[in-house]
């Protein structure tokens, strides 16, 4: 695997990680009221889609390795252009139920690297 493919995956996996930090412990109640919360996640969850995309870019076979990789791309993008149509219970979701494999593959890739 090319070092390049290596440290968008590291940054995947470095952002899915401290996404998932930021919300240990927290319920969507928190999460939706909280406005530096949301804004840290959602962050971090344009940090993995754009890695995604550059590595989609480079190093096509191995992005395909992660699920759903292009949906990542464009969720990444209604985060960054659609601002305003952001739902949070769509990001609470993503949270709970897709970052986990994204971060899981990434680190996955990273070992066989």
């Amino acid at each position: 695997m090319q070092l390049e493919s290596k440290k968008y995956l590291y940054d995947i996996a470095q952002a899915a990680g401290r996404a998932q930090q930021v919300i240990e412990g927290k319920n969507y109640s928190e999460y939706a009221s909280d406005p530096l919360l949301r804004w840290a996640v959602e962050r971090q969850l344009q940090i993995v889609g754009e890695a995604l995309a550059q590595l989609s870019r480079k190093d096509p076979t191995t992005a395909a390795r992660i699920s759903e990789y292009k949906q990542i791309i464009a969720f990444r993008n209604i985060l960054v252009h659609g601002y305003a149509k952001i739902d949070s219970q769509v990001v609470w979701s993503v949270l709970r139920l897709k970052l986990p494999l994204v971060l899981r593959e990434a680190e996955l890739l990273l070992a066989e690297g």
